[in-house]
Parts: structure tokens; C-alpha cells; sequence
């Protein structure tokens, strides 16, 4: 048995003002029913599969890839390590470097968070100028048998740019990617255990998902 002694509460707020990709659909959240006209509160949910704080199947970047409702459920809970890495400016790749001082704590099914503080330029342009993973980072964290990565930032790949390595190994390799996640400055605590279970989307590409931080006394 163990104890959950704090929760952190990784997920952006879901609402129209939510940061999307650029040319992701624009989520919409509607009074649908209320309790004066039909007796019963009920809202019209329309969000992308990648709206707010969401995972990325491998479909997401191959038609041949394994869909969110196909992976198993052991992905989305687990260890975690945080990689702080909140010296990063605009565009700028986070390498090997980056990742030395925590090669100790990165075993096979880590969940490795990425904590840039990006989050916090949630409304200015600059959001989607967003450091990222390079590919020897992903592959070097494959190697050691990682399935699961989070990042705070919009895209794990550079957003705008026309390759995305970090999305095709992870798609190829059968492995999720989480992103625009948020507050992992927040995590203040070792033994850290992620949960961040996806909606069960039939052939879907990805999820948005309720994502936490829980620090565990066993």
C-alpha cells in the first residue's frame, strides 16, 4: 500500500481561451440544458483531440500507428523524474546535457517531465516559439526503455518546423508523447508518481487528459 501526501495539478483549465496548435479546431463549451428549462445542468463539449493538456498516440504521426483506445493503461501511471530545464530560451533544444545530471534516475518505464516554465507565456506569441527535445534526447530516452514523456510546452518537436523527430520515433516505437502540460515548477517533492489517463477514443489519435503529480509515502 501507499499514501498520496500532495497532488499537483499538471493540466491547463479546458475552456474556448484554451492554447491550441496553430490549425488544431477551436474548442467550443456551450450551455446545452439548464436546470430552469429541462430540469438538468448538461454543457456541448467540442474540443480537439489535441486540445489543452492531451497525450499523442503513435497515430497521431502514422496511419499504421496504435490508437488511444488500443494502449495499455500501465502507460499513463507511473515514476516520474522532472528535468528541469527552465534556462531554455525561444527555439532553443534541449540536449544531452540537459538530461546528464538525471541519467541515474531515468530507468526503464520512467516517465520523464520536461519542465521548461513555458507554460507561464500562455497569451503571447513567444508561447509557440517553445524550446523542445532534440532526437538524440528521444532516442537516447528510448534506449532506456522510457514509454512515456510530458512536456510543458505546446509540441515536444519545434512547432512550426517541418521535422518532428521526437513524434516519429515515439509513433514508430509504439510510445506516448504528453503535452501542453503544466505547472511542474509546482512539483516540490521526490517520489513523484504521474497519472494521466486518456478519454477512450475509438481509433482516435490522441486525448485530452486530467493529468497530476502525486508525491507517495510507501
Amino acid at each position: 500500500m501507499f499514501k498520496v501526501k500532495k497532488v499537483v495539478d499538471l493540466s491547463w483549465d479546458l475552456n474556448e481561451n484554451t492554447p491550441i496548435y496553430p490549425g488544431d479546431p477551436e474548442p467550443s463549451i456551450k450551455v446545452a440544458t439548464t436546470i430552469e428549462n429541462e430540469g438538468y445542468n448538461l454543457f456541448g463539449v467540442y474540443v480537439g483531440t489535441q486540445t489543452g493538456t492531451h497525450v499523442d498516440a503513435p497515430y497521431h504521426f502514422s496511419n499504421t500507428g496504435e490508437t488511444i483506445d488500443n494502449m495499455e493503461l500501465d502507460f499513463f501511471i507511473g515514476s516520474a523524474v522532472v528535468v528541469r530545464v527552465t534556462d531554455k530560451k525561444a527555439e532553443e533544444e534541449i540536449t544531452m546535457e540537459d538530461l546528464a545530471p538525471y541519467l541515474d534516475k531515468i530507468q526503464e518505464n520512467t516517465i520523464v517531465l520536461f519542465n521548461t516554465n513555458w507554460y507561464k507565456k500562455r497569451g503571447t506569441e513567444e508561447f509557440f516559439h517553445h524550446p523542445y527535445l532534440n532526437g538524440e534526447v528521444a532516442e537516447y530516452l528510448v534506449s532506456k526503455g522510457v514509454r512515456f514523456i510530458g512536456i510543458d510546452t505546446i509540441n515536444a518537436d519545434k512547432t512550426g518546423g517541418t521535422e518532428f523527430p521526437v513524434h516519429d520515433l515515439f509513433s514508430e516505437k509504439r510510445l506516448m508523447i504528453g503535452e501542453n502540460w503544466a505547472y511542474f515548477d509546482k512539483i516540490d517533492f521526490e517520489n513523484v508518481v504521474v497519472a494521466a489517463f486518456p478519454l477512450k477514443i475509438v481509433n482516435g489519435d490522441g486525448s485530452p487528459v486530467r493529468a497530476v503529480a502525486m508525491e507517495v509515502e510507501i
